[in-house]
């Protein structure tokens, strides 16, 4: 009797410590718990907000201020004209023939005069022998040789003029990074857009998870995903001369903790993921040991947006139930911000069996020293 005793003391000791052994998460109970108990004077204290993703919560959760990174404006096409126009900074080069005797443009015995690589100052006028200063800012390639034409004809009417232009930096774009040949490109006409510009960089690195396109012109900054801007020729934003583009991953990520699939920082893959979203990429939950009643997404919100129809407090707490259709419904449909952490809670059911197990197990070595 007294062996009996002593296997079952030891018996519920091992049970007690089972009841107590560490989890690979928490159960739902423990997460949400107050951080003050009710007493008699005060009512229990909480320092965050609980709100169930349900289909009649959904409208007004959504209306919510966003939480993440800064986001950026986009730029739409303008239209744009074919040929460049010269502007400060670039480079005409000016042939001249003229066949008359004893002209005052070329040489003796000579037919033609050469003028290469002429800058353009920030006038817009360039200097010509026996003619003078000539505008030729603002004008294509064409009508800049029709007015340095024009201007000889008093010094000498049979001349003839060609002229080519050569775009100078300020005709130029950076292509920085996230792209198959990074460099400066040449703005060939004032249609060149930033699709262009990535064809001709040999496209976007294939590593890159849902990479975004950032455009810096002067002091502004605009931004889009290359997914928004493949799905919409509208964005097909036209370049200006010194815009620097630089291609780069998705820099938003979400956690995920507890009893799910993984246990790491995800990368968004598009433009807006769902809960229901999120939970594929993690794996799901774990089968054996998750609360499927109980999975949870912790969001933080800025102080300044506590409000009486937006989050009550800046921490929430966000609790989906995957049992039920109107859960999986409104997972579906519920938007993962940027730094949110998923956490799949433990199942009680997983404890249970775990304790009926070892008393099973000490019942029946008890049987069998009888």
């Amino acid at each position: 009797m007294s062996c009996f005793r002593a296997i079952t003391a030891l018996g519920l000791c091992v049970i007690l410590t089972a009841c107590n052994a560490p989890r690979g998460a928490g159960f739902q109970s423990e997460i949400l718990a107050a951080s003050r108990t009710a007493t008699p004077q005060k009512a229990a204290e909480y320092d965050f907000a609980v709100e169930p993703v349900t289909r009649d919560r959904l409208s007004a959760l959504q209306s919510w201020p966003r939480v993440g990174p800064t986001r950026y404006e986009w730029l739409n096409r303008s239209a744009g004209a074919g040929a460049p126009v010269i502007s400060a900074g670039d480079f005409v080069s000016i042939t001249i023939w003229d066949a008359a005797e004893n002209s005052l443009l070329v040489g003796a015995g000579q037919r033609v005069v050469q003028l290469d690589d002429i800058v353009v100052p920030p006038n817009g006028d360039i200097f010509l022998p026996f003619v003078g200063d000539v505008g030729v800012t603002g004008l294509t390639a064409a009508a800049a040789r029709s007015r340095v034409e024009s201007r000889l004809l008093g010094t000498s009417p049979s001349a003839q003029v060609q002229l080519s232009l050569t775009p100078g930096q300020g005709k130029t774009v950076n292509l920085v990074s996230g792209v198959q040949s990074p460099g400066r490109y040449t703005l060939p006409d004032r249609s060149y857009g930033i699709l262009a510009l990535l064809s001709d960089g040999g496209g976007v690195v294939p590593s890159l998870v849902n990479p975004q396109i950032k455009l810096f012109r002067g002091q502004q900054i605009y931004s889009t995903s290359v997914e928004r801007l493949f799905a919409n020729p509208a964005l097909d934003t036209t370049l200006q001369g010194r815009d620097r583009v630089i291609v780069t991953q998705d820099e938003r990520v979400f956690l995920s903790l507890g009893a799910t699939g993984t246990q790491a920082q995800h990368v968004f893959p598009d433009d807006q993921i769902s809960a229901l979203d999120a939970l594929a990429i993690i794996g799901g939950i774990a089968e054996d040991r998750a609360n499927a009643q109980g999975i949870l997404i912790l969001r933080t919100y800025p102080r300044n947006s506590v409000s009486s129809d937006g989050p009550p407090k800046p921490w929430v707490v966000f609790t989906v139930d995957l049992t039920t259709a109107d859960g999986l419904f409104s997972a579906k449909s519920f938007e993962i911000m940027p730094g949110d952490l998923i956490y799949g809670t433990e199942s009680p059911v997983n404890s249970t069996r775990t304790v009926l197990s070892l008393f099973g197990a000490v019942l029946g070595t008890t049987a069998a020293l009888e």
